[in-house]
């Protein structure tokens, strides 16, 4: 589906009925598995990379941005998935990039059973703004109604064992651990090691959110390099999924500080390498 054709649908609230009806005639042909997967994290400019990769003349949009095969469209099966791409035997890369997949204990295995060989990209931001980035955009969707202080005393409560439940089939999908993670998904380390256990290190290429928004074409050509394609010599940089917020509490600020800070050594100890946060 052209951009044209879904910003016409879009305007006319016809964009969903557009993709099932794109998906089903794309499930009647031959078509090709991702070359690469952006993993999240979520809020961390998974977006905007997403639009910078596919202004690339040799990398192919997939029908939707994210796919979300492996975390709560498993269901579906792999013609499902397949019919987001290109068609078999179409020259460019294919990229699906669902930004739940870093943070699901159940896809790391599920990705690696279709995908051993994908490129595996992965976005990670200061997690005390990731946080609070991702509280606003549940509110903005109508999910969350505590104010910011309430929802991260209330996540422990909310998330409950779904983390397990997950990891082990007992359950298919958790809307509290999908939607009200916000401490959770930045303890970065833990979901690392998850993927880390299942692909060699270098399938990997771990960007920061803060150089992505300082410089754009930089990062994208980093990425282009890392996924073998030429490098771009300009980039539309817009940044996408973005919204205005009041700002945080100082003094829940500094808490999530403290909160965080074990996690963020931790994590520079298994990438080797500072974060600056």
């Amino acid at each position: 589906m052209g951009p044209g054709l879904t910003r016409a649908l879009r305007l006319l609230g016809l964009l969903e009925t557009g993709r099932r009806i794109e998906l089903g005639r794309r499930m009647r042909e031959p078509h090709a598995l991702p070359d690469a997967v952006i993993l999240g994290a979520q809020k961390s400019g998974t977006s905007s990379l997403h639009y910078y990769l596919v202004q690339h003349p040799q990398v192919i949009a997939p029908l939707r941005k994210e796919v979300h095969y492996f975390d709560v469209g498993y269901q579906h099966g792999e013609a499902w998935y397949r019919a987001h791409f290109g068609r078999r035997g179409q020259p460019g890369l294919n990229i699906d990039s669902s930004p739940y997949y870093l943070f699901h204990p159940a896809v790391p295995g599920r990705l690696h059973a279709l995908l051993p060989d994908a490129r595996l990209i992965v976005l990670l931001r200061d997690p005390v703004r990731r946080a609070y980035s991702h509280y606003w955009h549940e509110r903005d969707k109508g999910r969350e109604t505590l104010d910011f202080e309430a929802a991260i005393a209330a996540e422990p409560s909310r998330l409950d064992d779904a983390e397990a439940a997950l990891a082990d089939g007992r359950i298919e999908c958790s809307a509290a651990h999908q939607h009200f993670s916000y401490l959770a998904r930045g303890r970065y380390a833990e979901q690392l090691e998850r993927w880390f256990a299942r692909f060699p290190r270098e399938q990997f290429l771990v960007l920061r959110f803060e150089d992505l928004a300082r410089d754009p074409l930089a990062a994208l050509n980093r990425t282009l390099g890392f996924l073998g394609l030429p490098p771009a010599q300009s980039v539309r940089s817009d940044a996408r999924n973005t919204r205005r917020y009041v700002p945080m509490n100082e003094d829940t600020a500094g808490r999530l500080r403290e909160y965080f800070a074990p996690h963020n050594r931790r994590l520079e100890a298994l990438l080797g390498q500072p974060m600056g946060w």
